[in-house]
């Protein structure tokens, strides 16, 4: 029946592999992208540098131009153009031949303070991805990082394998019958010659591998969505 337990776990199955087989895809792809060394741009100290000195270039365009804001708006302030506008035909007259050239260089000088603070924004994130990949750089160059390179050089060719074979799989309709834990044990205990139960061991083997996958995709999953979400955030949003 439609409510039998072989029902429900074959349906359950479909959910989960399903799952597994995205979030091993999002690890396939984001473990070497993020670990290679073939994948860093290179990135010096002068590249920093230069960018560092646009950076502070634009921060100083826009101090001043805001200062100039501020000094027309004291100015005008000081003159009774702000609290005394005039009134009447001959105020509308003396508004439009007096104040209306320095309010239009106000708004024209606004709209280039918020044009190069728009630019501050953007030179300041490459400043820090340019940061991140020299410290990526560094990082790479440790035991650690060449360990974790050469494992993104493995996993990655181990992939590309398990594609090629899943593809043959599928044309020849070729169903496995062991797993690979239970081969890979099979093998051992059969090359060392030791009493071992074999069938026991690899359904723990196999569960704990799973749970290892499942929880390093989805915190490398949601460690990517973090970034995402601060890339299209901004002041407005949450």
């Amino acid at each position: 029946g439609i409510l039998s337990i072989e029902q429900l776990i074959s349906r359950v199955g479909v959910i989960g592999v399903t799952l597994m087989a995205l979030l091993s895809g999002f690890g396939a792809v984001n473990c070497p992208y993020t670990y290679m060394s073939y994948f860093l741009r290179n990135v010096t100290d002068a590249d920093i540098l230069a960018l560092e000195r646009r950076l502070l270039q634009t921060m100083d365009m826009i101090v001043s131009k805001k200062k100039r804001i501020a000094v027309a708006h004291r100015t005008m302030f000081q003159r009774g153009e702000v609290h005394n506008k005039p009134t009447g035909f001959w105020g509308m007259i003396k508004s439009v031949t007096t104040s209306v050239a320095g309010s239009e260089n106000l708004s024209l000088i606004q709209q280039e303070v918020d044009a190069l603070e728009e630019l501050s924004r953007q030179l300041f994130l490459e400043t820090a991805d340019l940061h991140a990949t020299k410290e990526r750089i560094e990082y790479s160059k440790t035991f650690q990082g060449k360990y974790f390179n050469f494992l993104g050089y493995f996993f990655s060719i181990y992939c590309v394998w398990k594609i090629f074979m899943a593809t043959i799989n599928i044309v020849f309709d070729r169903v496995g019958k062991t797993d690979p834990v239970t081969r890979g044990i099979e093998i051992t205990v059969n090359y060392l010659g030791i009493q071992f139960d074999v069938k026991f061991w690899s359904q723990h083997i196999s569960f704990i591998l799973v749970g290892i996958i499942i929880v390093t995709s989805i915190r490398g999953l949601l460690i990517t969505l973090t970034k995402f979400f601060y890339a299209i955030s901004s002041s407005k949003s949450s």
